[in-house]
C-alpha cells in the first residue's frame, strides 16, 4: 500500500462523512460537509500527481482511483437531489454518463485495450468538483450556479461524446492492425 493508493482509500472514507455531515441537520453541516468534499477532492489530484511523479502507479490505483472518484460525486450529487439543491435530472444526467463511460471502460478493458483519460474528461472532473463544492458551500441558487450546474451538465455530456468517438477510434486501429499481414 503506498501513498496515492492510501489517499485513493481515504477519499472513499470520506464519502459517507460527506453524506452525513450534508443530510444530518447538525451545527454547520454544511461548512463540515465542504470541508470534507474540498478534502477529498484535493486527495484525487494528490494521488493522481504522486503516483505519475513517484513511479506508484498500481493495478489497484487504476482500479480503485476513478472508482473512488465517481462515488463522491454521485454520492454528494444524490445527497445535494435529496435536499433539493440540485435538480434529480442533473444527477441522472451525470450518473448516466459516468456509468456508461465505466461499464465500457471495463468491458473493452477486457479485452485488452485501454483508454486512458483524455483532455476532456480531466475538464470534466474539474468542472464537476466546482460545481459540487459550490452546491454544498452555498445554500442558495445565485444565477452563476446555475450556469455553472448547466456547464457541468453540457462538458459532462461533451467528454462523454468524446470518450467514444476515442474509444471507436482505439477499436477501429485495433482491429486494422489485427488484420494487417505481418511481413515476412
Amino acid at each position: 500500500m503506498n501513498t496515492p493508493n492510501v489517499l485513493t482509500v481515504l477519499r472513499i472514507l470520506l464519502v459517507p462523512v460527506l453524506v452525513v455531515a450534508l443530510l444530518e441537520e447538525t451545527a454547520n453541516g454544511d461548512v463540515i460537509a465542504a470541508i470534507v468534499f474540498a478534502l477529498a477532492s484535493i486527495t484525487d489530484y494528490a494521488d493522481g500527481y504522486l503516483a505519475r511523479r513517484d513511479g506508484l502507479i498500481t493495478t489497484f490505483g487504476k482500479l480503485m482511483d476513478p472508482i473512488a472518484d465517481k462515488l463522491l460525486i454521485l454520492a454528494a450529487l444524490l445527497a445535494l437531489v435529496s435536499l433539493q439543491r440540485v435538480e434529480a435530472w442533473v444527477a441522472t444526467v451525470i450518473l448516466g454518463r459516468e456509468f456508461l463511460v465505466t461499464a465500457t471502460r471495463m468491458a473493452v478493458a477486457q479485452q485488452g485495450v485501454v483508454v486512458s483519460a483524455a483532455m476532456w474528461g480531466k475538464v470534466k472532473t474539474s468542472v464537476q468538483v466546482a460545481c459540487v463544492f459550490f452546491l454544498i458551500a452555498i445554500d442558495t441558487r445565485p444565477t452563476w450556479l446555475d450556469v455553472l450546474v448547466y456547464l457541468t451538465v453540457a462538458v459532462t455530456l461533451a467528454s462523454g461524446v468524446d470518450y467514444f468517438v476515442g474509444l471507436r477510434r482505439q477499436l477501429r486501429e485495433a482491429d486494422e492492425a489485427k488484420t494487417e499481414p505481418v511481413a515476412p
